[in-house]
């Protein structure tokens, strides 16, 4: 079988299971291990099958089992494992994706064991606490121990990625690896990764265990990548978690503390935010920056000599152009972004990461580091040696991890000379402030939880939409990340005031099919209010469910009565079911508070226009013009209603000013009708035919035009003449 066969087998085998077609799911599998020489899975599979039928013969014959449910989960978790490992078996000898590279490469070079490289980063910890004792110029001698290091940290990372599911002796060693206090933090959160990736490659309820573990470790670096990482496999693997009663206890035992809802209500938002990347990629590369290139000399220092009174030389003019060219609204766009947790740098260092440190996979999950080999090699390991510019860089919560690596290599091909200009420069724009304040705060900012677990997760999306080989991986920012519809964390997140915060995310968000649904329920567990009705009513009407959209509206209008928008609502609504009286109730009762709102004076003009009362709307569109008489768009209504109203030459006089602006295709049309009525033929057959130049085809202007044949008729052309014209025009065309 080639690598595709097998997946889709596998993947066929894995719905089945999921949707508890138990029967089918061991047929597909007794294919998938046909000529699989292991004979202990096949042996398994033929156990299960044979109880199987056992366990349904019993049944058929009425007897009651006590165990049956406990046997029957037993049986689907043993076809789910045999799945498991007959795809990695078949792929292992034959993939060549990058896991399985890995895979085969390791079994030919045995690693150390867990409970070896621990001893070795043990030792690391201790040396790095001497190192600190020791004199700039000595600690050069401490390269080889980093590399070491590194090496040692790299072999960790692999065993616990590519080992296949743990027995209790290895799982007790991780246990033991990662509450081993003298193993750096950063090493142990590079442990958390790589277990969420081996989990993410293939299902072990040992690995999954010890990750929620890992979420109760004391350090937030490790705890937040580990709720991260649950959060994740437990929206891949939901539909079979309830499979393992032991999952449930946890998450039973841990719902007892909020925090673990508000953390994963937290994250959940943090996973989505990862939607709008994609969008801010898109207005940096197409909007920000070309804008920036464009107005690069406005942006230069004007005046050479400044100001002999020391004032600002700056060119006033430079602010006009930032608002002129609505730079400034952009900007200001991003930085709001920003401080809500958004991904604004994507773009920025996505062409950064074809260094040499991210060849090596392990790597783009690493917390950076200053006592890692690569960006000591360049800024030492002293306050002395590195900079403001680079320590400011480093330090920020705004950067993840992946980030202040490539500032670091690409601060390396800087020029020292230009280094130096950059420190001074962010030094004088600095120099206001309390440096050392501004230091504690920044790095208060950066070990917050929120801002650990948002930089992890810029970490995992640019792994996966930049590594190299990314496309072997299963890309979790390609799927939809709504927690709240796993039925693993059904009780977790049904905190109301967690709903309702993601309700509204979603809703700002425009993502309104995810924001209807949370709003639903929590109408059905709180009664709702009047807002909440509101934003029912808005994702309803957004979309074209008029009817399911009034109805909500109404429940807001009971809560709130005569409320400006829900009343606008409401006519909107009627109107595009056609509900034109409706439409006017409630387009009347906004009148009533606001008379001289031009859109609500045309709403109603266009209803009364659909309901034949041509004489009353001309009253409305005449007030319009009245409010504003340079708006053209009261003109067309007057000519129309006026045409309608038999007023043709009142119709004529506004068709007339109607084509000396930016005339459209009805435009000409409906002069024509105007000017034919008026016994005109000559200019209605030159109103026409510009009408016919403007239109797709014959066929096109033959549509509009039998549409209006009523009201030609109504206005006295004889219907016998309606062809006539028609042919004179077809014989121009």
């Amino acid at each position: 079988m080639d690598e595709y066969v097998i997946n889709e087998i596998y993947h066929k085998a894995i719905r089945l299971l999921n949707e508890r077609r138990l029967k089918e799911a061991l047929s597909e599998l007794e294919y998938f291990l046909y000529d699989i020489p292991e004979w202990d899975i096949k042996n398994k599979l033929e156990n299960i099958d044979t109880s199987y039928k056992y366990m349904l013969k019993y049944m058929e014959q009425g007897s009651q089992d006590p165990d049956r449910d406990k046997l029957y989960r037993k049986m689907v978790t043993d076809a789910y494992d045999i799945a498991d490992r007959a795809r990695i078996m078949r792929l292992t000898g034959s993939s060549t994706g990058y896991y399985f590279d890995r895979t085969r490469y390791y079994r030919m070079m045995p690693m150390r064991t867990l409970k070896e490289l621990q001893l070795k980063l043990e030792s690391y910890t201790g040396d790095i606490a001497v190192s600190n004792l020791l004199q700039e110029e000595q600690q050069s001698d401490l390269m080889p121990v980093r590399k070491r290091h590194e090496a040692a940290l790299s072999e960790m990372f692999y065993q616990i990625w590519t080992a296949g599911k743990w027995n209790e002796e290895e799982a007790e060693e991780a246990r033991n690896f990662l509450n081993y206090l003298l193993i750096q933090i950063n090493d142990l959160a590079l442990f958390v990764s790589a277990l969420t990736l081996s989990l993410s490659e293939q299902f072990d309820i040992k690995k999954l265990m010890l990750l929620f573990d890992a979420y109760q470790h004391p350090s937030n670096e490790v705890n937040q990548r580990a709720i991260v990482g649950l959060a994740l496999i437990i929206y891949q693997y939901d539909d079979r978690l309830p499979l393992y009663p032991e999952v449930e206890a946890r998450i039973i035992l841990l719902n007892e503390d909020t925090l673990f809802s508000n953390n994963l209500s937290r994250i959940q938002i943090q996973l989505l935010r990862c939607r709008e990347t994609k969008k801010i990629d898109k207005k940096m590369r197409e909007e920000i920056i070309p804008e920036m290139i464009r107005n690069a000399p406005n942006m230069k220092l004007g005046p050479e000599n400044q100001d002999e009174e020391g004032g600002d030389d700056r060119n006033p003019d430079w602010q006009d152009w930032m608002e002129e060219s609505g730079l400034n609204d952009k900007l200001r766009e991003m930085s709001e972004l920003q401080m809500e947790g958004a991904d604004v740098y994507m773009s920025t260092f996505a062409q950064l990461k074809t260094f040499p440190f991210f060849r090596e996979m392990s790597n783009w999950f690493y917390p950076f580091d200053i006592q890692h080999s690569s960006v000591v090699e360049a800024f030492g390991t002293t306050w002395k040696k590195r900079n403001i510019v680079l320590d400011t860089i480093l330090q920020s919560g705004f950067f993840c991890n992946s980030d202040k690596y490539s500032f670091c290599f690409t601060m390396m091909q800087v020029p020292q000379a230009q280094r130096d200009m950059m420190e001074q420069q962010f030094r004088v724009q600095n120099e206001a402030l309390d440096e050392a304040k501004r230091y504690d705060k920044m790095i208060a900012f950066s070990q917050e939880v929120e801002t650990l677990s948002n930089q992890y997760i810029h970490d995992l999306y640019r792994f996966y939409k930049l590594f190299p080989r990314r496309q072997e991986f299963h890309d979790f920012f390609d799927d939809s990340l709504n927690l709240q519809n796993c039925k693993t964390l059904k009780e977790t997140l049904s905190d109301i005031s967690n709903k309702v915060t993601l309700a509204g995310y979603f809703f700002y968000k425009g993502y309104l099919t995810e924001a209807l649904s949370l709003y639903q329920e929590t109408t059905e567990e709180t009664g709702g209010d009047a807002e909440t009705f509101q934003k029912i009513g808005y994702c309803y009407q957004k979309q074209n469910k008029f009817e399911e959209a009034i109805s909500s509206y109404l429940q807001a209008d009971i809560l709130k009565p005569d409320n400006i928008w829900t009343n606008r609502s409401l006519a909107k609504c009627y109107r595009s079911l056609k509900q034109y009286g409706k439409a006017l109730e409630y387009y009347r009762k906004v009148e009533a508070i606001q008379p001289d709102n031009i859109t609500i004076l045309s709403q109603i003009g266009y209803c009364l226009t659909e309901k034949k009362k041509c004489n009353e709307a001309l009253n409305y569109f005449f007030k319009i013009e009245l409010l504003d008489n340079k708006n053209p768009k009261a003109w067309r209504p007057i000519a129309w209603c006026s045409f309608a109203t038999g007023k043709h030459t009142q119709a004529m006089k506004y068709y007339n000013k109607l084509l000396e602006t930016s005339p459209n295709i009805h435009d000409f049309l409906n002069a024509g009708h105007v000017a034919w009525s008026l016994g005109e033929i000559y200019k209605a057959v030159e109103y026409y035919e510009k009408a016919i130049k403007r239109s797709k085809d014959w066929n096109d202007f033959l549509s509009l035009f039998n549409k209006d044949k009523e009201d030609l008729i109504i206005q006295g052309i004889r219907e016998t003449e309606i062809p006539l014209m028609l042919d004179l025009l077809r014989y121009r065309y």
